[in-house]
């Protein structure tokens, strides 16, 4: 600060000695650019397929229910012969898709862990939405009933009753009194 700055009580802005230079890119771009970069690198090690990939997207014929991947039976044949098909596939040079299309030719649809979102099996990927949709419609219709208060009766006097008929009963009960 100066002399001048100091006798008169007021303070200057002093500048920093250090200023770091700031980056081309704004955050947002930054982001924008990470998940760029990030989806491409995961397109590049999607079409290369492992025995991993495969082995979870296909149900392991021993009737244990799980992926082949998965399987924990002790020396499982089928999962052993599985996964030598898998791994002559992948030397072969085949994708992922036609290593799957071939399992599926060979053992069938249900081999796949995840059903196709085609024809039939389609069902499978719509009919739990369309569950939860309507449940959650039946619930509100239920509760927006339940708390709806209930009709209050009219609140009317009780219409007057005929005198010659009042006249008639009171008869009768001191008949039957009498």
């Amino acid at each position: 600060m100066s002399n001048r700055a100091v006798a008169s009580g007021k303070r200057q802005a002093v500048e920093p000695a250090f200023r770091p230079a700031r980056a081309g890119l704004k955050p947002g771009a930054t982001l924008l650019a990470l998940i760029l970069f990030g989806g491409l690198t995961g397109f590049a090690t999607a079409s290369k397929p492992t025995l991993k990939s495969i082995g979870e997207a296909l149900i392991c014929q021993c009737s244990c229910g799980q992926t082949v991947y998965g399987c924990n039976h002790f020396e499982c044949a089928s999962r052993a012969e599985m996964n030598a098909l898998i791994e002559k596939e992948i030397a072969a040079g085949k994708d992922e898709t036609t290593i799957l299309q071939d399992f599926v030719k060979q053992y069938g649809v249900q081999v796949l862990a995840s059903p196709p979102a085609k024809g039939f099996t389609l069902a499978v990927w719509i009919l739990p939405g369309l569950g939860l949709i309507l449940g959650l419609a039946v619930l509100i219709a239920f509760v927006r009933r339940w708390r709806k208060p209930a009709l209050q009766p009219d609140q009317s006097p009780p219409a007057p009753i005929d005198p010659k008929l009042l006249e008639a009963v009171e008869e009768e009960m001191k008949r039957i009194a009498g």
